[in-house]
Order: C-alpha cells, then structure tokens, then sequence
C-alpha cells in the first residue's frame, strides 16, 4: 500500500454538513492539494425546534443533497453520461416503500446531474419521475405542479434551477421527517447518496489515474459513509432499514481498507460574529488499485439492487 497523497483538511460542521463534501485525495502517486470539508460547530437553532427533533432527524441533515453531490461532480472536471441515469420507465415498477424512496433519491441525483450540465429535457422528464414516486409516498405536496412549472420557465437560469431543485428535495424530506416518517426519509437520502457515488465511480472507467480530482471526492466518502450508517442504525427496528444497514456495512468493509491519517496538528480558527470554528489540518491517504476496484463493483452491486 502506496501513501498517495497529502492535503490540507478544512472543517465546518456539527449538525448540517458532517461528512458532505466528497474530497480526499487518492492517486497511486503523490501530489499536494488542498481540499475543504466545512463544519459547522456552532449554530443558532430554536430551542422549539430541538424539541421537536431528535437525534435521528438531526443527523438526517448530515448528508450531502443531490444537488450537492451533482455540483461535487461536475467540479471535478468529469462530464456528463445519460446512460448512467437510472431510467424512467423503471417508475411504474416501484411499489414498495423501499424502493419508491430510494429511487425517489435516485431520481433527485439523475435530475440535479442532468440539470447541472444543462440537459434541460432530462431535468424536466426526472422531475417528473420524482413526482410520481413522491406521490406514491404521500408527499406531492413537496413537489407540485408549480415546481414543474418553474422549472420549465427557468430552463436558461442555472442558478433558479438549482434552488428549485434543492428546495423540491428538501421539502420533500422536511415534510416526511415533520410526519414521523423520518425512516422513509433516510431511505430517500441513502437512495441519492448511493446514485451520486455510482455516478463518480462510473466516470472514472475504473482508473485512478484517469481524474484524479473525480477520485480525490470519492474516496472521501469513507467519512460520509459514517454518517449514512449512523442514520440507518437510528431506526435498526425498521427490517428495510436492517437490509440497508447490511449493505452499508459490505461497502464500509472494503472503505475501512482506505487509510485516512492526519499528519498535522488541528488548528481552530474561530469567527465570533458568524458563530463558526474552521478547523484545519493536513492528512494523507492511502488506497491500492484492488480497494479501488472492489469498491467501485460493490458500489454498482448495490446501485443495481436500488433500482432493479
């Protein structure tokens, strides 16, 4: 096992990004880079709010959307691949809660990658898709015919269609959370987060060498993985909830094969007036080319099992 690289580690978080922002560096050689992971450390909540909330839906908000996830993509320089979307003729065969939640997240990560690079029929056609299954769960509201129309009137305006599409997702969670049915809601976030990695993985053709960049916010997903895991073990009691847990633990054996290890001290650098701790420091990581294929056909295992 090769050190493959070095870089300077940026934290922001607590309760609204841990373990978001796909970036660690992985190559079979060495190269200095710097990435940012942000975390929030401290943030001014609504003392109604927290009674509202407990553990589990707090964490709920820990995981990067699919716009993020989308935008993460296509920072990275890698380009955009239709047959990577999962198709929209599979609607009509999901009818389980389970599936119709994970694919709804699967549908939210196709429509922000589409719209991200400006595949304007494909934005609307999986909007659409994501309707369907958000009515099947019993959450149209989130995502209404005003939505759609908004979307299609701002078509040209990126910046309007991404806060459509992060408000549509967002409602739609926020809404199943708001109706104890925060389960489903992770369901629908473990379902965006698994098509987001199966879409990074897919771009690298299976090379470490091909986008380095692409890999770097890969790799850094062993950190976001925690997080998912820490979601589905909050409702362990839910038997669709076991079987999600059961496949996250097969992907976490083989990222725990990825070392991650500061080399740095932990530098705090806090701002008083935007109640926020930066928190710096430098790691390396280290990964062999056979880690990196066996993830990337666990992760297309799994991906293959969700919208089957």
């Amino acid at each position: 096992m090769k050190k493959v690289a070095r870089y300077s580690l940026f934290v922001i978080s607590a309760f609204l990004l841990v373990g978001l922002s796909f970036a660690c560096t992985c190559q079979q050689q060495k190269r200095q880079g710097t990435e940012e992971k942000e975390i929030i450390s401290s943030v001014t909540i609504d003392e109604r709010l927290l009674e509202d909330f407990n553990k589990s839906k707090l964490i709920f908000y820990s995981l990067p959307s699919p716009l993020e996830t989308a935008m993460l993509i296509k920072r990275s320089g890698a380009g955009y691949n239709p047959d990577l979307l999962n198709d929209l003729s599979n609607t009509s065969r999901y009818n389980t809660n389970l599936k119709m939640a994970l694919n709804l997240g699967v549908y939210s990560t196709d429509m922000s990658y589409s719209s991200l690079f400006d595949q304007t029929q494909s934005t609307i056609n999986y909007m659409g898709g994501a309707r369907q299954l958000a009515g099947k769960l019993g959450v149209l509201e989130a995502i209404d015919e005003e939505a759609i129309r908004r979307l299609e009137e701002n078509m040209n305006n990126r910046e309007v269609v991404m806060d459509i599409i992060s408000e549509t997702f967002m409602n739609s969670n926020a809404y199943l959370v708001e109706q104890d049915r925060s389960a489903i809601a992770v369901m629908v976030l473990v379902g965006g987060w698994v098509e987001g990695l199966y879409i990074a993985t897919q771009l690298t053709n299976g090379s470490l060498e091909a986008n380095p960049e692409l890999i770097d916010r890969i790799v850094y997903q062993k950190l976001s993985l925690t997080t998912v895991i820490n979601l589905l073990e909050s409702h362990r009691s839910n038997p669709d909830i076991s079987f999600l847990i059961e496949r996250m633990n097969e992907l976490k054996m083989i990222f725990d094969e990825i070392k991650i290890v500061t080399v740095s001290d932990v530098e705090a650098e806090t701002h008083a007036e935007q109640k926020i701790t930066i928190l710096r420091s430098e790691a390396e990581t280290f990964i062999t080319n056979d880690t990196f294929n066996r993830l990337l056909e666990k992760i297309r295992e799994i991906r293959t099992e969700f919208v089957s």
